[in-house]
Protein backbone atom coordinates (compact mmCIF):
# COMPACT_ATOMS: atom_id res chain seq x y z
CA UNK A 1 0.00 0.00 0.00
CA UNK A 2 3.17 2.30 -0.60
CA UNK A 3 1.98 5.64 -2.05
CA UNK A 4 -1.39 5.86 -1.00
CA UNK A 5 -2.34 9.07 1.03
CA UNK A 6 -4.14 8.66 3.81
CA UNK A 7 -7.19 10.09 2.16
CA UNK A 8 -7.36 7.15 -0.34
CA UNK A 9 -6.53 5.14 2.38
CA UNK A 10 -9.30 5.94 4.45
CA UNK A 11 -11.94 5.39 1.51
CA UNK A 12 -10.57 2.05 0.70
CA UNK A 13 -11.15 0.97 4.27
CA UNK A 14 -14.52 2.19 4.58
CA UNK A 15 -15.50 0.99 1.82
CA UNK A 16 -14.11 -2.43 2.91
CA UNK A 17 -16.27 -2.14 6.00
CA UNK A 18 -19.79 -1.19 3.78
CA UNK A 19 -18.40 -4.03 1.59
CA UNK A 20 -18.63 -6.48 4.55
CA UNK A 21 -21.78 -5.30 6.41
CA UNK A 22 -24.09 -4.23 3.37
CA UNK A 23 -24.09 -7.98 2.48
CA UNK A 24 -25.40 -9.12 5.49
CA UNK A 25 -28.67 -6.96 6.04
CA UNK A 26 -29.61 -7.23 2.59
CA UNK A 27 -30.16 -10.95 3.34
CA UNK A 28 -32.03 -10.34 6.40
CA UNK A 29 -34.32 -7.55 5.28
CA UNK A 30 -36.11 -10.19 3.07
CA UNK A 31 -35.54 -13.12 4.28
CA UNK A 32 -37.39 -11.99 7.34
CA UNK A 33 -40.44 -11.77 4.75
CA UNK A 34 -39.27 -15.04 3.26
CA UNK A 35 -39.74 -16.13 6.74
CA UNK A 36 -42.92 -14.71 7.37
CA UNK A 37 -44.69 -16.36 4.53
CA UNK A 38 -43.27 -19.75 5.29
CA UNK A 39 -45.12 -19.30 8.43
CA UNK A 40 -48.55 -18.05 6.99
CA UNK A 41 -48.74 -21.05 4.67
CA UNK A 42 -47.96 -23.38 7.65
CA UNK A 43 -50.72 -21.50 9.70
CA UNK A 44 -53.06 -21.21 6.90
CA UNK A 45 -52.32 -25.34 5.43
CA UNK A 46 -51.39 -27.10 8.04
CA UNK A 47 -48.68 -28.84 5.65
CA UNK A 48 -45.20 -29.62 8.04
CA UNK A 49 -43.20 -29.20 4.64
CA UNK A 50 -43.82 -25.13 5.39
CA UNK A 51 -42.50 -25.28 8.80
CA UNK A 52 -39.79 -27.24 8.12
CA UNK A 53 -38.59 -25.00 5.50
CA UNK A 54 -39.00 -21.96 8.26
CA UNK A 55 -37.02 -24.22 10.87
CA UNK A 56 -34.30 -24.04 8.15
CA UNK A 57 -33.99 -21.08 7.06
CA UNK A 58 -34.55 -19.12 10.59
CA UNK A 59 -31.23 -20.29 11.10
CA UNK A 60 -29.49 -18.64 8.46
CA UNK A 61 -31.70 -15.78 9.32
CA UNK A 62 -29.72 -15.94 12.83
CA UNK A 63 -26.42 -15.92 11.58
CA UNK A 64 -27.05 -13.14 9.32
CA UNK A 65 -28.67 -10.83 11.53
CA UNK A 66 -25.68 -11.33 14.23
CA UNK A 67 -22.56 -10.83 11.29
CA UNK A 68 -25.03 -7.69 10.29
CA UNK A 69 -25.02 -6.31 13.96
CA UNK A 70 -21.27 -6.71 14.53
CA UNK A 71 -19.83 -5.38 11.28
CA UNK A 72 -22.03 -2.27 11.91
CA UNK A 73 -20.13 -1.09 14.76
CA UNK A 74 -17.00 -0.69 13.41
CA UNK A 75 -18.43 1.70 10.78
CA UNK A 76 -20.02 3.83 13.38
CA UNK A 77 -16.35 4.21 15.05
CA UNK A 78 -14.61 5.06 11.75
CA UNK A 79 -17.36 8.36 11.45
CA UNK A 80 -14.95 9.61 14.64
CA UNK A 81 -11.36 8.15 13.49
CA UNK A 82 -11.47 9.08 9.78
CA UNK A 83 -13.96 10.96 8.93
CA UNK A 84 -14.42 13.40 12.11
CA UNK A 85 -15.69 16.28 9.57
CA UNK A 86 -18.60 14.62 8.64
CA UNK A 87 -20.04 14.81 11.79
CA UNK A 88 -19.28 17.83 12.65
CA UNK A 89 -20.55 19.51 9.46
CA UNK A 90 -23.56 17.72 8.83
CA UNK A 91 -24.18 15.74 12.51
CA UNK A 92 -27.27 17.96 13.12
CA UNK A 93 -28.99 15.70 10.43
CA UNK A 94 -27.20 12.31 10.30
CA UNK A 95 -27.34 11.96 13.97
CA UNK A 96 -30.95 11.59 14.60
CA UNK A 97 -31.28 9.68 11.43
CA UNK A 98 -28.85 7.28 12.81
CA UNK A 99 -30.62 7.18 16.52
CA UNK A 100 -33.90 6.77 14.60
CA UNK A 101 -32.81 3.40 13.18
CA UNK A 102 -31.78 2.44 16.96
CA UNK A 103 -34.55 3.44 18.41
CA UNK A 104 -37.52 2.36 16.51
CA UNK A 105 -36.05 -0.52 14.41
CA UNK A 106 -33.25 -2.20 16.29
CA UNK A 107 -34.75 -2.74 19.37
CA UNK A 108 -37.57 -3.92 17.42
CA UNK A 109 -36.09 -6.46 15.83
CA UNK A 110 -33.71 -7.52 18.97
CA UNK A 111 -36.65 -8.35 21.09
CA UNK A 112 -38.93 -9.64 18.83
CA UNK A 113 -35.78 -11.88 17.55
CA UNK A 114 -35.43 -13.89 20.71
CA UNK A 115 -39.55 -14.78 20.17
CA UNK A 116 -39.11 -15.75 16.83
CA UNK A 117 -36.03 -18.34 17.36
CA UNK A 118 -36.80 -19.43 20.51
CA UNK A 119 -40.02 -19.17 21.76
CA UNK A 120 -42.32 -20.96 19.38
CA UNK A 121 -42.99 -23.77 22.07
CA UNK A 122 -43.58 -21.16 24.55
CA UNK A 123 -45.66 -18.73 23.03
CA UNK A 124 -48.91 -19.44 20.85
CA UNK A 125 -48.68 -19.58 17.04
CA UNK A 126 -50.53 -16.62 16.73
CA UNK A 127 -47.77 -14.71 18.75
CA UNK A 128 -45.15 -16.35 17.52
CA UNK A 129 -46.31 -15.07 13.62
CA UNK A 130 -46.37 -12.08 15.19
CA UNK A 131 -43.50 -11.70 16.25
CA UNK A 132 -41.87 -12.60 12.89
CA UNK A 133 -43.80 -10.13 10.89
CA UNK A 134 -42.26 -7.97 13.48
CA UNK A 135 -38.70 -8.82 12.85
CA UNK A 136 -39.49 -8.95 9.01
CA UNK A 137 -40.95 -5.22 9.63
CA UNK A 138 -38.43 -4.10 11.97
CA UNK A 139 -35.24 -5.02 9.23
CA UNK A 140 -37.27 -3.18 6.84
CA UNK A 141 -37.36 -0.15 8.95
CA UNK A 142 -34.04 -0.18 9.84
CA UNK A 143 -33.11 0.03 6.20
CA UNK A 144 -35.35 3.06 5.74
CA UNK A 145 -33.47 5.44 7.94
CA UNK A 146 -30.23 4.08 7.04
CA UNK A 147 -31.66 4.92 3.14
CA UNK A 148 -33.25 8.25 3.76
CA UNK A 149 -29.31 9.43 5.58
CA UNK A 150 -27.37 8.25 2.63
CA UNK A 151 -29.89 9.51 -0.34
CA UNK A 152 -29.65 12.82 1.65
CA UNK A 153 -25.68 12.60 0.95
CA UNK A 154 -26.52 11.98 -2.79
CA UNK A 155 -29.04 14.88 -2.92
CA UNK A 156 -29.53 16.93 0.34
CA UNK A 157 -32.88 18.74 0.95
CA UNK A 158 -34.69 20.54 4.08
CA UNK A 159 -31.51 22.08 5.73
CA UNK A 160 -29.35 25.14 5.67
CA UNK A 161 -25.90 25.68 6.29
CA UNK A 162 -25.44 28.23 9.75
CA UNK A 163 -21.47 29.03 10.31
CA UNK A 164 -20.33 25.96 8.47
CA UNK A 165 -22.71 23.48 10.05
CA UNK A 166 -26.15 21.55 8.74
CA UNK A 167 -29.00 22.74 10.25
CA UNK A 168 -32.55 20.95 9.54
CA UNK A 169 -35.13 23.35 8.28
CA UNK A 170 -37.70 20.50 7.53
CA UNK A 171 -37.23 16.84 8.55
CA UNK A 172 -39.95 15.92 5.79
CA UNK A 173 -37.48 17.10 3.45
CA UNK A 174 -34.63 15.33 4.50
CA UNK A 175 -36.37 12.52 4.36
CA UNK A 176 -38.33 12.01 1.60
CA UNK A 177 -35.11 13.74 -0.47
CA UNK A 178 -35.51 13.66 -4.45
CA UNK A 179 -33.96 10.87 -4.60
CA UNK A 180 -34.78 8.50 -1.54
CA UNK A 181 -38.40 7.05 -3.01
CA UNK A 182 -36.31 5.43 -5.87
CA UNK A 183 -33.32 4.33 -3.97
CA UNK A 184 -35.38 3.01 -1.04
CA UNK A 185 -36.93 1.27 -3.70
CA UNK A 186 -34.17 -0.16 -5.83
CA UNK A 187 -32.26 -1.20 -2.61
CA UNK A 188 -35.42 -3.18 -1.32
CA UNK A 189 -35.61 -4.81 -4.76
CA UNK A 190 -32.18 -6.12 -4.76
CA UNK A 191 -32.68 -7.33 -1.31
CA UNK A 192 -35.15 -9.36 -2.47
CA UNK A 193 -33.16 -10.77 -5.54
CA UNK A 194 -30.53 -11.44 -2.85
CA UNK A 195 -32.85 -13.88 -0.92
CA UNK A 196 -34.23 -15.28 -3.70
CA UNK A 197 -31.19 -16.40 -5.40
CA UNK A 198 -29.53 -17.62 -1.65
CA UNK A 199 -32.89 -19.46 -0.98
CA UNK A 200 -32.81 -21.37 -4.64
CA UNK A 201 -29.25 -22.17 -4.81
CA UNK A 202 -29.06 -23.43 -1.18
CA UNK A 203 -32.45 -25.21 -2.07
CA UNK A 204 -30.63 -26.49 -5.30
CA UNK A 205 -27.86 -27.91 -3.58
CA UNK A 206 -29.50 -30.04 -1.25
CA UNK A 207 -32.07 -31.25 -4.01
CA UNK A 208 -28.65 -32.51 -6.00
CA UNK A 209 -27.83 -33.98 -2.49
CA UNK A 210 -30.93 -36.30 -3.60
CA UNK A 211 -32.89 -34.52 -1.11
CA UNK A 212 -35.94 -34.33 -3.07
CA UNK A 213 -38.94 -33.76 -0.30
CA UNK A 214 -42.01 -30.81 0.14
CA UNK A 215 -39.38 -28.81 2.14
CA UNK A 216 -36.93 -28.39 -0.36
CA UNK A 217 -39.13 -27.55 -3.58
CA UNK A 218 -41.29 -25.89 -1.65
CA UNK A 219 -37.98 -23.12 -1.32
CA UNK A 220 -36.51 -23.63 -4.66
CA UNK A 221 -39.91 -22.71 -5.92
CA UNK A 222 -40.27 -19.56 -3.73
CA UNK A 223 -36.77 -18.73 -4.70
CA UNK A 224 -36.96 -19.48 -8.63
CA UNK A 225 -40.83 -17.73 -8.71
CA UNK A 226 -40.04 -14.84 -6.38
CA UNK A 227 -36.77 -14.02 -8.44
CA UNK A 228 -38.84 -14.21 -11.39
CA UNK A 229 -41.20 -11.83 -10.37
CA UNK A 230 -38.88 -9.13 -8.89
CA UNK A 231 -36.28 -9.01 -11.46
CA UNK A 232 -38.69 -7.07 -14.65
CA UNK A 233 -39.74 -4.93 -11.35
CA UNK A 234 -36.14 -4.16 -10.62
CA UNK A 235 -35.49 -3.19 -14.35
CA UNK A 236 -37.95 -0.82 -14.02
CA UNK A 237 -37.17 0.77 -10.57
CA UNK A 238 -33.55 0.94 -12.04
CA UNK A 239 -34.69 3.01 -15.41
CA UNK A 240 -36.34 5.52 -12.96
CA UNK A 241 -33.87 5.67 -10.47
CA UNK A 242 -31.41 6.60 -13.71
CA UNK A 243 -33.38 9.12 -14.27
CA UNK A 244 -33.51 11.12 -11.34
CA UNK A 245 -29.75 10.54 -11.49
CA UNK A 246 -29.57 11.85 -14.33
CA UNK A 247 -31.64 15.03 -13.09
CA UNK A 248 -30.00 15.30 -9.44
CA UNK A 249 -26.27 13.72 -10.32
CA UNK A 250 -25.46 14.13 -14.12
CA UNK A 251 -21.55 13.52 -13.51
CA UNK A 252 -22.40 10.12 -12.00
CA UNK A 253 -24.19 9.00 -14.91
CA UNK A 254 -21.39 10.20 -17.56
CA UNK A 255 -18.73 8.30 -15.71
CA UNK A 256 -21.50 5.51 -15.86
CA UNK A 257 -22.42 5.54 -19.47
CA UNK A 258 -18.68 6.89 -20.46
CA UNK A 259 -19.78 9.56 -21.95
CA UNK A 260 -16.64 12.39 -22.13
CA UNK A 261 -18.41 14.85 -24.29
CA UNK A 262 -21.50 16.26 -24.06
CA UNK A 263 -23.59 15.75 -27.18
CA UNK A 264 -27.05 15.09 -28.63
CA UNK A 265 -28.21 11.39 -29.50
CA UNK A 266 -25.69 9.67 -27.11
CA UNK A 267 -24.40 6.39 -27.53
CA UNK A 268 -24.62 3.58 -25.34
CA UNK A 269 -21.33 2.05 -25.18
CA UNK A 270 -21.71 -2.02 -25.05
CA UNK A 271 -17.87 -2.26 -24.41
CA UNK A 272 -14.91 0.01 -24.02
CA UNK A 273 -12.15 1.01 -22.01
CA UNK A 274 -11.92 4.06 -20.65
CA UNK A 275 -8.80 6.31 -20.82
CA UNK A 276 -8.78 9.38 -18.36
CA UNK A 277 -5.74 10.42 -20.36
CA UNK A 278 -6.74 10.93 -23.96
CA UNK A 279 -10.38 11.24 -22.64
CA UNK A 280 -12.12 8.68 -24.29
CA UNK A 281 -13.21 4.95 -24.96
CA UNK A 282 -10.75 2.57 -26.68
CA UNK A 283 -11.68 -0.21 -28.14
CA UNK A 284 -15.57 1.18 -28.01
CA UNK A 285 -18.62 -0.39 -29.26
CA UNK A 286 -21.35 1.34 -29.30
CA UNK A 287 -25.12 1.57 -30.52
CA UNK A 288 -25.64 5.40 -31.18
CA UNK A 289 -28.55 7.32 -30.11
CA UNK A 290 -29.47 4.85 -27.71
CA UNK A 291 -28.21 6.36 -24.12
CA UNK A 292 -30.28 9.44 -24.96
CA UNK A 293 -33.26 6.87 -25.67
CA UNK A 294 -32.90 5.29 -22.36
CA UNK A 295 -31.68 8.31 -20.38
CA UNK A 296 -34.01 11.45 -21.97
CA UNK A 297 -36.54 9.16 -23.56
CA UNK A 298 -35.78 10.87 -26.65
CA UNK A 299 -33.42 10.14 -29.70
CA UNK A 300 -31.98 12.61 -29.84
CA UNK A 301 -31.79 14.31 -26.35
CA UNK A 302 -28.63 15.86 -24.74
CA UNK A 303 -26.59 14.09 -22.52
CA UNK A 304 -23.78 15.72 -20.33
CA UNK A 305 -20.40 14.55 -20.71
CA UNK A 306 -17.34 14.65 -18.55
CA UNK A 307 -16.54 17.90 -19.33
CA UNK A 308 -19.12 19.75 -18.30
CA UNK A 309 -17.82 19.20 -14.93
CA UNK A 310 -14.44 19.62 -14.73
CA UNK A 311 -12.60 18.41 -11.40
CA UNK A 312 -15.64 17.46 -9.97
CA UNK A 313 -16.63 14.59 -11.53
CA UNK A 314 -15.93 10.74 -10.04
CA UNK A 315 -13.40 8.34 -11.72
CA UNK A 316 -14.95 7.00 -15.11
CA UNK A 317 -13.11 3.57 -14.76
CA UNK A 318 -14.46 2.24 -11.84
CA UNK A 319 -18.15 3.85 -12.16
CA UNK A 320 -18.48 2.61 -16.04
CA UNK A 321 -17.00 -1.58 -15.07
CA UNK A 322 -18.82 -1.67 -12.22
CA UNK A 323 -22.11 -0.11 -13.43
CA UNK A 324 -21.82 -2.92 -16.37
CA UNK A 325 -21.50 -5.68 -13.65
CA UNK A 326 -24.52 -4.88 -12.43
CA UNK A 327 -26.47 -4.94 -15.48
CA UNK A 328 -24.53 -8.30 -16.31
CA UNK A 329 -25.91 -9.45 -13.74
CA UNK A 330 -29.19 -8.34 -13.67
CA UNK A 331 -29.81 -9.77 -17.13
CA UNK A 332 -28.22 -12.98 -15.82
CA UNK A 333 -30.72 -13.18 -13.14
CA UNK A 334 -33.84 -12.44 -15.41
CA UNK A 335 -32.38 -15.51 -17.85
CA UNK A 336 -31.67 -18.12 -15.12
CA UNK A 337 -34.86 -17.63 -13.12
CA UNK A 338 -37.46 -17.36 -16.24
CA UNK A 339 -36.02 -20.23 -17.96
CA UNK A 340 -35.89 -22.25 -14.77
CA UNK A 341 -39.85 -20.47 -14.00
CA UNK A 342 -40.91 -21.92 -17.32
CA UNK A 343 -39.30 -25.61 -16.55
CA UNK A 344 -41.38 -25.69 -13.43
CA UNK A 345 -44.42 -24.83 -15.07
CA UNK A 346 -46.55 -23.37 -12.07
CA UNK A 347 -49.49 -22.75 -14.34
CA UNK A 348 -49.75 -26.61 -14.90
CA UNK A 349 -52.63 -28.19 -13.34
CA UNK A 350 -50.58 -30.69 -11.03
CA UNK A 351 -52.48 -34.28 -9.59
CA UNK A 352 -53.99 -33.98 -6.42
CA UNK A 353 -52.26 -33.97 -3.05
CA UNK A 354 -53.35 -36.15 -0.29
CA UNK A 355 -54.61 -35.19 3.18
CA UNK A 356 -51.61 -34.20 5.91
CA UNK A 357 -50.39 -36.73 8.46
CA UNK A 358 -51.63 -35.71 12.44
CA UNK A 359 -48.67 -34.60 13.21
CA UNK A 360 -48.59 -32.09 10.07
CA UNK A 361 -51.18 -29.56 11.19
CA UNK A 362 -50.67 -27.11 13.82
CA UNK A 363 -52.86 -26.78 16.86
CA UNK A 364 -56.80 -27.81 16.49
CA UNK A 365 -58.47 -23.85 16.80
CA UNK A 366 -54.83 -22.43 15.35
CA UNK A 367 -56.96 -21.35 11.88
CA UNK A 368 -59.89 -19.94 13.83
CA UNK A 369 -57.28 -17.76 16.06
CA UNK A 370 -55.77 -16.43 12.35
CA UNK A 371 -59.43 -15.70 11.29
CA UNK A 372 -60.06 -18.70 9.33
CA UNK A 373 -61.94 -22.12 9.78
CA UNK A 374 -60.42 -24.43 12.70
CA UNK A 375 -58.69 -26.96 11.26
CA UNK A 376 -58.48 -30.59 12.84
CA UNK A 377 -56.29 -33.50 12.05
CA UNK A 378 -56.54 -35.68 9.07
CA UNK A 379 -55.67 -39.33 9.74
CA UNK A 380 -52.64 -40.77 8.09
CA UNK A 381 -53.52 -42.91 5.37
CA UNK A 382 -52.33 -46.02 5.55
CA UNK A 383 -49.92 -47.61 2.70
CA UNK A 384 -51.85 -48.26 -0.52
CA UNK A 385 -54.92 -46.68 0.20
CA UNK A 386 -53.33 -43.33 -0.84
CA UNK A 387 -53.65 -44.66 -4.61
CA UNK A 388 -56.77 -45.92 -3.82
CA UNK A 389 -58.05 -42.28 -2.34
CA UNK A 390 -56.28 -40.42 -5.75
CA UNK A 391 -58.15 -42.94 -7.93
CA UNK A 392 -61.03 -42.36 -6.48
CA UNK A 393 -61.32 -38.83 -6.67
CA UNK A 394 -60.47 -38.82 -9.78
CA UNK A 395 -63.10 -41.12 -10.94
CA UNK A 396 -65.36 -38.92 -8.90
CA UNK A 397 -63.77 -35.68 -10.78
CA UNK A 398 -62.15 -36.53 -13.70
CA UNK A 399 -61.14 -32.14 -13.48
CA UNK A 400 -58.39 -33.32 -10.78
CA UNK A 401 -56.26 -35.02 -12.89
CA UNK A 402 -53.11 -33.30 -13.24
CA UNK A 403 -49.55 -33.92 -14.11
CA UNK A 404 -46.80 -35.13 -11.91
CA UNK A 405 -45.52 -32.05 -10.24
CA UNK A 406 -42.56 -30.96 -12.80
CA UNK A 407 -38.86 -30.95 -11.54
CA UNK A 408 -36.06 -28.73 -12.43
CA UNK A 409 -33.20 -30.65 -15.10
CA UNK A 410 -29.75 -31.15 -13.25
CA UNK A 411 -27.65 -28.52 -15.18
CA UNK A 412 -30.62 -26.03 -13.75
CA UNK A 413 -30.01 -27.00 -10.35
CA UNK A 414 -26.35 -27.11 -10.83
CA UNK A 415 -26.84 -23.28 -12.49
CA UNK A 416 -28.74 -22.22 -9.27
CA UNK A 417 -25.97 -23.33 -7.20
CA UNK A 418 -23.77 -21.24 -9.04
CA UNK A 419 -25.80 -18.19 -8.53
CA UNK A 420 -26.62 -18.64 -4.77
CA UNK A 421 -24.81 -15.54 -3.98
CA UNK A 422 -24.92 -13.51 -7.25
CA UNK A 423 -26.88 -10.81 -5.48
CA UNK A 424 -23.89 -10.22 -3.48
CA UNK A 425 -22.15 -9.52 -6.85
CA UNK A 426 -25.28 -7.50 -8.18
CA UNK A 427 -25.20 -5.55 -5.01
CA UNK A 428 -21.88 -4.63 -4.32
CA UNK A 429 -21.41 -3.46 -7.94
CA UNK A 430 -24.63 -1.79 -7.65
CA UNK A 431 -23.12 0.14 -4.37
CA UNK A 432 -19.87 1.28 -5.94
CA UNK A 433 -21.67 2.73 -8.81
CA UNK A 434 -23.58 4.90 -7.06
CA UNK A 435 -20.82 5.62 -3.91
CA UNK A 436 -17.83 6.01 -6.35
CA UNK A 437 -20.23 7.95 -8.76
CA UNK A 438 -20.81 10.38 -5.71
CA UNK A 439 -17.16 11.47 -5.71
CA UNK A 440 -15.21 14.02 -4.88
CA UNK A 441 -18.69 15.10 -2.72
CA UNK A 442 -19.21 13.11 0.67
CA UNK A 443 -22.10 15.20 0.90
CA UNK A 444 -23.23 16.37 -2.29
CA UNK A 445 -22.54 20.17 -3.38
CA UNK A 446 -21.75 20.51 0.78
CA UNK A 447 -18.67 18.47 2.17
CA UNK A 448 -15.98 16.62 -0.04
CA UNK A 449 -14.41 13.30 1.28
CA UNK A 450 -10.96 15.72 1.95
CA UNK A 451 -12.56 18.04 3.84
CA UNK A 452 -14.09 15.52 5.96
CA UNK A 453 -10.69 13.49 6.16
CA UNK A 454 -9.15 13.11 9.44
CA UNK A 455 -4.96 13.76 10.35
CA UNK A 456 -4.40 10.04 10.85
CA UNK A 457 -1.45 9.08 9.20
CA UNK A 458 -1.34 6.98 6.36
CA UNK A 459 0.62 3.63 8.07
CA UNK A 460 -1.89 3.54 10.82
CA UNK A 461 -4.97 3.04 8.34
CA UNK A 462 -2.64 1.11 6.21
CA UNK A 463 -2.54 -1.16 9.27
CA UNK A 464 -6.07 -2.01 10.71
CA UNK A 465 -7.27 -1.79 6.74
CA UNK A 466 -5.09 -4.70 6.35
CA UNK A 467 -6.85 -6.40 10.21
CA UNK A 468 -9.95 -5.52 8.43
CA UNK A 469 -9.62 -7.05 5.31
CA UNK A 470 -7.98 -10.50 6.92
CA UNK A 471 -10.54 -10.43 9.46
CA UNK A 472 -13.51 -9.98 7.01
CA UNK A 473 -12.40 -12.29 4.11
CA UNK A 474 -12.11 -15.31 6.77
CA UNK A 475 -15.95 -14.24 7.93
CA UNK A 476 -17.11 -14.30 4.38
CA UNK A 477 -15.30 -17.62 4.04
CA UNK A 478 -16.65 -19.22 7.52
CA UNK A 479 -19.97 -17.53 6.65
CA UNK A 480 -20.50 -19.33 3.16
CA UNK A 481 -19.21 -22.78 4.48
CA UNK A 482 -21.77 -22.42 7.58
CA UNK A 483 -24.52 -21.89 5.16
CA UNK A 484 -23.41 -25.01 2.92
CA UNK A 485 -23.16 -26.93 6.06
CA UNK A 486 -26.10 -26.73 7.50
CA UNK A 487 -27.87 -27.70 4.15
CA UNK A 488 -25.99 -30.92 4.46
CA UNK A 489 -27.16 -31.13 8.07
CA UNK A 490 -30.63 -30.13 8.47
CA UNK A 491 -32.10 -30.68 11.73
CA UNK A 492 -35.57 -31.45 12.31
CA UNK A 493 -37.96 -28.60 12.73
CA UNK A 494 -38.99 -29.41 16.36
CA UNK A 495 -35.77 -29.21 17.83
CA UNK A 496 -34.46 -25.95 15.64
CA UNK A 497 -32.05 -24.77 18.45
CA UNK A 498 -30.80 -28.18 20.37
CA UNK A 499 -32.73 -30.83 22.18
CA UNK A 500 -33.37 -29.33 25.16
CA UNK A 501 -36.29 -26.95 23.99
CA UNK A 502 -38.22 -29.87 22.86
CA UNK A 503 -38.34 -31.34 26.51
CA UNK A 504 -40.63 -29.06 27.47
CA UNK A 505 -42.99 -27.99 23.97
CA UNK A 506 -45.51 -26.03 24.43
CA UNK A 507 -49.22 -27.77 24.56
CA UNK A 508 -50.60 -24.82 22.52
CA UNK A 509 -48.47 -25.65 19.80
CA UNK A 510 -47.58 -29.10 20.23
CA UNK A 511 -50.89 -30.93 21.66
CA UNK A 512 -50.06 -34.42 20.44
CA UNK A 513 -46.35 -34.42 22.16
CA UNK A 514 -48.45 -33.34 25.37
CA UNK A 515 -51.04 -36.65 24.78
CA UNK A 516 -48.00 -38.98 24.26
CA UNK A 517 -46.27 -37.87 27.13
CA UNK A 518 -50.05 -38.33 29.33
CA UNK A 519 -49.88 -42.05 27.96
CA UNK A 520 -46.23 -42.56 28.92
CA UNK A 521 -46.98 -41.22 32.49
CA UNK A 522 -50.26 -43.05 32.99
Amino acid sequence: MDGLDALILARIQFAANMTFHILFPTISISLGWVLFYFKLRFVKTGQQHWMDAYQFWVKIFALTFALGVVSGITMSFQFGTNWPGFMETVGNVAGPLLAYEVLTAFFLEATMLGVMLFGRQRVSERMHTLATLLVAGGTTLSAFWILALNSWMHTPAGFEMIDGKAHVTSWLHVIFNPSFPYRFTHMMLASGLTVAFLVAGVSAYRWLRDERGAEVMAGLKTGVYLAAMLIPLQIIAGDLHGLNTLEHQPAKIAAMEGIWNTQKGAPAVLFGMPDAETRSNKYEIAVPHLASLYLTHHWDGEVKGIDAFPGKHPPVAPVFWSFRIMVGMGLLMLAVSWITTFQLAPWKKVAPTLPAARGSLPPEGAGAAWGGPAQRPSPALPEGAATRAVRQSESRDPGLKGEPPREIKRWQAKVLVAMTFAGWVALIAGWYTTEIGRQPWLVSGVLTAAQAASKVSASNIALTLAVYLTLYVALIAAYISVVFYLARHRTHADQPFGDDLAQQPNVMNYPEKEAGRGKAHA
